[in-house]
């Protein structure tokens, strides 16, 4: 802007303007309505998502996986059609979970253990279950962040789902994952766990390996296991054995292989193995590879692999059955109405906890009978 001075030249503001396009006009209430629409995610036929996962389509993968994840009815019916017809085009790859508490470098481990398997030709496929907070109902999901290198390489492709409030905070819907990145064409699917509660069990009945993770020196190895979750190792990795900690690490690793002969064998015959290793220069990895592919073939041989996957698929029928179940008894308009009302009751001493769980049980049962005559 020029700014004449009687008596003086004029002088250029540095807050001047320069002649420009004129300004754009504010967006109606139309045209915001129309950005929201062209935003929303389109709807794709079951059909068109199985037809994009068996070409490898890495993004349709990820929104079939957030459909079968969807709480909600008409996602979960497309969900079920979905992984019905890319059923047949699973089976193919080998399923390996992966546990330890917290600390134990289970991302890093992933990782480093991912890059070698995909600088040998494999497809790998990472679920990484992530703890849902109890207070927000929120979960972090950082773990393409935390494998920074793994979820760059194309052969790689990293899930992180949150717990939600399924058991030991394993996700709900992650053994339908396994059945969709394997038609995708992922020959290697690792499921890491959050590392608390039981949510070592209910992996274990969706793979076909269970690694468990173990630190070295992190005070009395041996009174640190859980028995349960030794019980169900096909082996024992003791993690961050390098620089000063390799000789911790080997001690531990002597401390589990005699710890291991005081449990009774395995249902597969496989005597588990206890070895060491490191994520930071990749020492142990090569081993621990060569001996997942040794319990492979021995127990295709002996015939437990398909005996196991049996078993799983029966124990997931059962397992929808009760999910399934639960859902539709807290989703009856009956039992949500009441649900306060008895919660008051137990919490004020007035009624006993079985008493009210009976009562609401009894509701449901007979809102499930009165629905039934009326569609007879």
């Amino acid at each position: 802007m020029i700014v004449p001075m009687e008596g003086k030249k004029p002088y250029k503001s540095a807050l001047s303007v320069k002649a420009g396009c004129e300004r754009a006009s504010e967006p109606t209430g139309k045209t915001i309505r129309n950005m929201r629409l062209n935003k929303k995610k389109q709807k794709y036929t079951a059909g068109e998502y199985v037809e994009a996962i068996l070409s490898g389509d890495r993004n349709m993968l990820s929104r079939a996986i957030t459909l079968v994840e969807s709480s909600l009815s008409e996602h979960r019916q497309t969900g079920q059609e979905v992984i019905k017809k890319c059923l047949p085009h699973s089976s193919s790859s080998v399923r390996i979970g992966i546990t330890g508490v917290p600390g134990v470098g289970k991302s890093s481990f992933v990782e480093s253990f991912g890059k070698i398997l995909t600088a040998r030709g494999r497809k790998i496929a990472v679920l990484a279950i992530d703890p849902t907070s109890e207070r927000s109902k929120g979960s972090i999901l950082g773990d393409k962040t935390r494998m920074e290198q793994l979820s760059s390489d194309p052969n790689a492709f990293i899930r992180p789902s949150p717990s939600g409030r399924s058991l030991g905070g394993v996700a709900r819907k992650t053994r339908e994952s396994i059945i969709l990145c394997e038609a995708a064409g992922f020959d290697t699917i690792f499921v890491e766990t959050v590392g608390v509660g039981q949510s070592e069990t209910a992996v274990h009945s969706m793979v076909d390996f269970f690694l468990l993770l173990m630190l070295a020196g992190a005070g009395d190895e041996l009174q640190g296991i859980k028995r349960g979750v030794v019980e169900m190792a096909d082996m024992i990795a003791i993690t961050k054995a390098d620089g000063e900690n390799i000789n911790k690490a080997d001690l531990a690793r002597q401390q589990y292989e005699n710890a291991l002969h005081l449990f009774p064998p395995p249902a597969s015959g496989w005597v588990p193995r206890v070895l060491t290793c490191s994520s930071f220069d990749n020492s142990g990895l090569p081993e621990i590879w060569k001996e997942i592919n040794s319990y492979l073939e021995y127990t295709a041989g002996n015939g437990f692999f398909n005996r196991r996957r049996r078993e799983q698929s029966r124990y997931w029928m059962y397992e929808t059955i009760n999910e399934n179940l639960r859902e539709r008894f807290y989703n009856n308009s009956q039992v949500a109405a009441s649900l306060e009302y008895y919660e008051k009751q137990v919490t004020a001493g007035e009624i006993s906890s079985f008493e009210a769980a009976r009562c609401l049980l009894d509701m449901f049962k007979n809102s499930q009978e009165e629905n039934s005559k009326l569609t007879e």
